[in-house]
């Protein structure tokens, strides 16, 4: 009898999904929603949806933070602690310490000294007597977003870093922009919209050119953690607590220059064409949201506009600026350019694009749960069923240049 091969267990180990956010604070009417009462359970919580003005380019770009407690079951905090890196002396996290906080303690600053630094949501939007900018960590959402509800002022020019998060609503996928850190914007810091974020690709994965929106779609998967999924419990009916990977299947734009085609499809084949199993890619992008400016190109001015031109009515730039688009509702994850890291001994390291071939087999990523659950149909002579009654990378200066492709050529 032939061996079944084992899949083999999805992780994200070296997995990087953050973004990065420089703009101006666009609080509008109603960002906060403090101390709100869940209308399901005693569940008290607090809720900022913060939109950044990162500019024409960029847009409205939009990060929440949230948190709250139970009144009859207050649960406490996980963390880990910290300790001291033995090659370089410096104090880093240790992730294999793990312990848990009371709630009632969360801000007892004596029981904190011991937490590691990345389990604090990092608040720095006021200045001492002196400039300097006073830095406030919290180990709860729902305090910093307390916090910021009294500190925070529209318009005020800031940096904001989190996790981006990913989850199914109404059979669509959703991107959330989990806040880790906010911080006032320094003289270095420029408007921009970032994210960096690891994928799994196929050779399904690269679509066919969009010659109207001069695009290739990249077809990334995305890991993210579940306890149901298509109506399937990822628990194992409660034995394995935090669920399991659905790699979720996310679809990106990678532009390409009508001018310099040639060169976008030298990207596409070096870095995202896969010729079989499953690569793991990480790629750095930028987010285009509503209220950005989307500037035309003189393929976009229609043919009797361009006719107004030759005849002096309207200059090409006038023609341009009247084309371009303001678009309110559009949401876009635009992929720049590969992640690249330093690898090798210290002294000899070199660049390398942090992309991994073969890290799972196709077979690895065919999972039962990924099939939806259907309840058996009843038989006609059985009793009807009665329903009863229903819970942290710095931006790139510049995501243009076109440097890194000395890496691929």
């Amino acid at each position: 009898m032939a061996k079944v091969k084992e899949k083999k267990a999805l992780d994200k180990k070296g997995w990087i999904q953050s973004f990065t956010l420089v703009g101006k604070a666009a609080l509008g009417k109603f960002p906060f929603n403090i101390d709100a009462h869940s209308e399901k359970s005693d569940y008290i919580y607090s809720r900022m949806l913060l939109n950044v003005d990162c500019g024409e380019k960029y847009g409205l770009v939009q990060s929440q933070l949230m948190g709250g407690y139970s009144i009859s079951n207050p649960y406490p905090l996980y963390v880990h602690g910290k300790k001291i890196d033995e090659k370089t002396g410096r104090e880093v996290d240790d992730f294999d310490n793990i312990y848990t906080i009371d709630w009632e303690d969360r801000l007892d600053e004596s029981i904190l000294e011991d937490v590691g630094n990345l389990c604090f949501i990092r608040i720095g939007i006021e200045r001492d007597k002196d400039g300097n900018i006073v830095e406030k960590k919290f180990l709860s959402d729902y305090d910093a977003t307390n916090y910021l509800s009294d500190t925070l002022k529209d318009g005020t020019e800031i940096k904001v870093k989190g996790q981006l998060k990913y989850s199914i609503y109404n059979d669509a996928i959703q991107v959330t922009k989990q806040i880790n850190s906010i911080f006032l914007k320094t003289d270095k810091d420029t408007p921009i919209a970032m994210f960096t974020q690891t994928m799994l690709l196929n050779k399904d994965s690269v679509g066919k050119l969009d010659k109207d929106k001069m695009v290739y779609p990249i077809v990334g998967m995305i890991l993210e953690k579940f306890k149901e999924y298509n109506g399937n419990d990822l628990t194992d009916g409660g034995s394995v607590k935090g669920g399991k990977f659905v790699p979720l299947r996310k679809v990106f734009d990678y532009e390409v220059d009508p001018d310099n085609k040639e060169k976008a499809d030298l990207v596409i084949s070096k870095v995202f064409k896969v010729k079989k199993n499953i690569t793991m890619l990480t790629c750095e992008g930028i987010f285009v949201e509503g209220g950005a400016t989307v500037q035309a190109t003189e393929a976009d001015i229609p043919a009797d506009i361009k006719e107004l031109i030759d005849l002096g009515a309207y200059s090409m730039e006038e023609a341009l600026a009247k084309c371009s688009e303001n678009k309110g509702k559009e949401r876009r994850m635009i992929l720049k350019r590969p992640f690249l890291r330093m690898v090798g001994e210290e002294g000899s390291k070199t660049l390398q694009i942090q992309k991994f071939e073969d890290k799972y087999s196709d077979d690895d990523l065919m999972l039962d749960y990924l099939i939806k659950h259907e309840e058996p149909e009843e038989e006609e002579d059985e009793v009807p069923f009665e329903e009863e009654n229903p819970k942290k990378e710095d931006p790139s200066d510049d995501l243009d240049d076109d440097s890194w492709m000395d890496s691929i050529v």
